[in-house]
């Protein structure tokens, strides 16, 4: 969240329901930061290197939103920062930039499923509404969950 903004002004947790907002206009996390303005939540002491590892939320993202990673496993071997993000531009949810995994995921609940299978194969399995819509190979590494803008539009808001 911006540095300047107190945090229950882009955050809230109620009935177990983590809302993140970030505007366009914000400031960064730091001081000292040279990264877009940006909201996210880190599951900490999850971190991990083996064995199958799910995260499962349930997220909202308003038509005005675009030019965000509504989640991303960090960690990676070189040359990647991550194993998976996942974005939304235009309506569109993706893998990174492409494949679109749902074409308009705007304006509706749906339910977000990531399996991690570090041993066997090293596998991401991504699931929309419980249906398979993404498999790739993954890469080493350890799991944050995260609203985080990166792109240029009016405002970015999710609901998990």
């Amino acid at each position: 969240m911006p540095y300047d903004v107190p945090e229950d002004q882009r955050y809230s947790c109620i009935n177990g329901v983590h809302k993140l907002w970030v505007y366009s206009t914000d400031k960064p996390h730091s001081l000292i930061s040279h990264t877009n303005p940006r909201t996210k939540i880190r599951m900490q002491g999850y971190d991990y290197s083996s064995g199958v590892w799910q995260f499962e939320a349930y997220g909202y993202v308003r038509s005005e939103t675009s030019g965000v990673c509504i989640m991303q496993v960090f960690g990676s071997t070189t040359p990647h920062a991550t194993t998976l993000m996942l974005r939304v531009y235009n309506g569109r949810l993706s893998y990174y930039k492409s494949p679109p995994l749902v074409d308009d995921i705007y304006d509706r609940w749906f339910r977000l499923n990531v399996i991690h299978d570090v041993d066997d194969a090293e596998i991401v399995k991504v699931y929309i509404n419980g249906v398979l819509k993404f498999e790739a190979p993954g890469h080493q590494a350890f799991s944050e969950f995260l609203v985080k803008p990166l792109g240029r539009s009016l405002s970015y808001y999710g609901e998990f």
